[in-house]
């Protein structure tokens, strides 16, 4: 097929053919003839009314033929969009309540998202399935997340345990004479050191308190969910002591559950509410360390409580010494929608406001454990 030939190809799978209207007058053939019917059956044809809509209907067998399709033709990142945009532009949430269709769909995080947000909506028989769902694409975020947070987390731990004014039994020679070899005196043969390196506390030690507190308001689905796996992750460090809190109006505590993330998940509410002021209110009682704790809070920041309380609450722990972060998404997408007023506010507090993507979070929590510019660790200055 010539480059034309795949031009006009292209764009007749894009502007669809109902009765030849797309202008193209290429015919598609074979394989591509499929790929046009389940586009079709999603996005309509456009016609002359410039109207698109879809032709699954609330045929089961239908959808389950068309999930079928579309995994079959396309790549597995446009099966996942086709898949939300079926869920929004058809309303095929019911569908999802049916154990076959569970099984038919590509698990990815916006499906948990909806599966999340449905609760105890789902009817016993697919709830199995769901959990099966909801358990792939948990160890999948796990693998691609665990082992680059463990690692930035415990190099910053390391490094901020070590002693930066050991007395004479706590010194560290061999890392003193290292950080030191250029002060070395050759007329004496000797190294004067002119920083003193400590032995670091014991590795068993308990060295950060760190409280994860998440909004699950029905705009935050992605963040929850990546917020119970970087959760997870946190809480399988020994030397963290990782608490997790989701609210909406109200308040539940998920620390218990952290050894399962999809348990975790399973114990949000997506949707509903928001009262951050009362969330905060809570994970007060959780620091006991000030000076060694991490705050998180993960929303978008449009409050439903007290705002002046909320602020106030907020600029008492980090004058604490609470370390104070708020994350308006932790997820994936660009730009996240959330109350600028709010985020200029703790931003005037000297409490860094700013959606952090996975790949990154690591890397912020290492800044926070070395108190550096967290903003800076995550790339946006």
């Amino acid at each position: 097929m010539s480059d034309d030939e795949e031009r006009l190809r292209r764009w007749r799978l894009v502007l669809g053919g109902e009765d030849g209207q797309d202008g193209t007058g290429f015919e598609l053939q074979g394989d591509d003839q499929a790929m046009d019917g389940a586009l079709s059956a999603l996005y309509g044809g456009g016609g002359g009314s410039g109207q698109r809509k879809g032709g699954l209907g609330a045929s089961a067998p239908n959808v389950a033929r068309w999930l079928g399709d579309i995994r079959q033709y396309f790549p597995s990142s446009v099966v996942q969009v086709m898949q939300a945009d079926a869920i929004d532009r058809l309303n095929l949430t019911q569908l999802l309540l049916e154990p076959e269709m569970l099984q038919a769909v590509e698990p990815d995080i916006n499906l948990v998202g909806t599966l999340l947000s449905l609760g105890n909506v789902l009817p016993e028989k697919a709830r199995s399935t769901a959990r099966q769902v909801v358990s792939k694409v948990v160890a999948d975020l796990e693998r691609k997340v665990a082992q680059r947070t463990r690692a930035a987390v415990t190099g910053a731990l390391n490094r901020a345990a070590r002693i930066s004014r050991p007395r004479h039994h706590e010194i560290d020679w061999n890392r003193t004479i290292k950080a030191n070899l250029k002060h070395y005196q050759a007329a004496h043969r000797t190294i004067v050191p002119e920083r003193l390196v400590g032995y670091g506390r014991s590795s068993r030690a308990v060295q950060r308190d760190v409280v994860l507190c998440v909004d699950q308001s029905g705009s935050m689905a992605a963040s929850v969910v990546y917020s119970g796996v970087f959760g997870a992750v946190l809480a399988s460090m020994k030397t963290l002591r990782t608490s997790l809190v989701v609210f909406d109006t109200a308040v539940v505590d998920l620390t218990e559950h952290l050894h399962d993330p999809v348990e975790v998940l399973f114990g949000t509410q997506l949707g509903g509410g928001t009262d951050i002021n009362r969330a905060i209110a809570y994970c007060e009682g959780l620091i006991t360390r000030p000076r060694d704790s991490i705050f998180v809070l993960i929303s978008d920041l449009y409050e439903g409580g007290v705002r002046e309380e909320m602020l106030r609450r907020m600029a008492a722990l980090q004058a604490a010494g609470v370390q104070v972060i708020v994350l308006l998404a932790l997820s994936d997408e660009g730009k996240p929608a959330y109350d600028h007023d709010n985020a200029a506010a703790l931003a005037a507090l000297g409490i860094p406001a700013f959606a952090c993507t996975p790949d990154r979070f690591g890397d912020m929590m290492a800044a926070a454990i070395e108190r550096r510019d967290v903003l800076a660790a995550c790339g946006l200055r």
